[in-house]
C-alpha cells in the first residue's frame, strides 16, 4: 500500500489556489514549531460567501496538499460553512493521510479559522463608529 493517496500526490504535485490575494478580506497565518510547517491563507469574501481562497505554505507534501484541498473545500461556500471545516474533512477529502501527517490537516483548518477571525475582526471594526 502506498504511503500517500493519489489525491494527496495530485494536490502536492499540482496544488490549487497557490498565491496571494493582495486585497484579501481575511488573512491567517499558522505554524507548527515541531515540524516547521507554516501556512498562510488569504480569503476574498463577498456577501458572506468566500469567492476566492489562496495559500502560501512552507512545508512538506502533506502540508501543501492539505492547504490546496482546504481552499477547494471552502471556495464558493458561506463563511459559516467554512468555519465548520474540520481537519477530518480535509483528511477525508484527500482520501486519508498517514497518522504522523494528520497535523498538516489541522494546520489547514487552523489557517482558515485564523483568516476568518481576521475577516470578522476587520468587518466588526468597520461597523463601529
Amino acid at each position: 500500500m502506498a504511503l500517500y493517496s493519489e489525491k494527496v500526490m495530485d494536490h502536492f504535485r499540482n496544488p490549487r489556489n497557490v498565491g496571494v490575494i493582495e486585497d484579501a478580506d481575511g488573512v491567517g497565518e499558522v505554524g507548527n514549531a515541531k515540524c516547521g510547517d507554516i501556512m498562510k491563507m488569504y480569503l476574498k469574501i463577498e456577501g458572506d460567501v468566500i469567492t476566492d481562497a489562496k495559500f502560501e505554505t512552507f512545508g512538506c507534501g502533506s502540508a501543501i496538499a492539505s492547504s490546496s484541498m482546504a481552499t477547494e473545500l471552502i471556495k464558493g461556500k458561506p463563511v459559516a460553512d467554512a468555519m465548520r471545516l474540520t481537519n477530518q474533512a480535509v483528511t477525508e477529502a484527500l482520501d486519508g493521510l498517514p497518522s504522523h501527517k494528520i497535523h498538516c490537516s489541522v494546520l489547514a483548518e487552523e489557517a482558515i479559522h485564523a483568516a476568518l477571525e481576521d475577516y470578522h475582526r476587520k468587518t466588526k471594526s468597520e461597523d463601529c463608529p
